[in-house]
């Protein structure tokens, strides 16, 4: 996994890169309208945690190989989304890097 996160520091690796408008996030409600808008569009989805995770996974509009997700504005979501905020960072953290699911290679970037 270091050799792949390397790589993609390096630029050696392109992978696809997602953008969600923290601005645009002011409740977990509209989290989830984002994660729908910009990770699977037109798809219909659980709208809940458990889901978002799954999503996360790839292959379900996401690619299976990894992905980037940015979240920009992140400090304006923090402010709207409280603790909820952390919960969703977590998750996501989680098929990172050093993550329990690792192997999912999602590159997060809070912005």
């Amino acid at each position: 996994m270091k050799f792949i996160v390397d790589l993609l520091r390096l630029g050696q690796i392109r992978v696809k890169e997602y953008l969600l408008n923290g601005l645009q996030i002011v409740s977990l409600e509209t989290f989830f309208d984002e994660v729908g808008r910009v990770l699977i569009p037109g798809a219909t989805w659980g709208r809940n945690l458990d889901a978002f995770n799954d999503i996360l996974r790839g292959g379900f509009g996401t690619p299976r190989d990894g992905f980037t997700l940015r979240w920009s504005g992140a400090a304006k979501s923090k402010e709207h989304l409280g603790s909820a905020f952390d919960t969703l960072v977590e998750i996501i953290r989680r098929h990172g890097p050093r993550g329990d699911e690792a192997q999912d290679n999602v590159l997060f970037v809070l912005d």
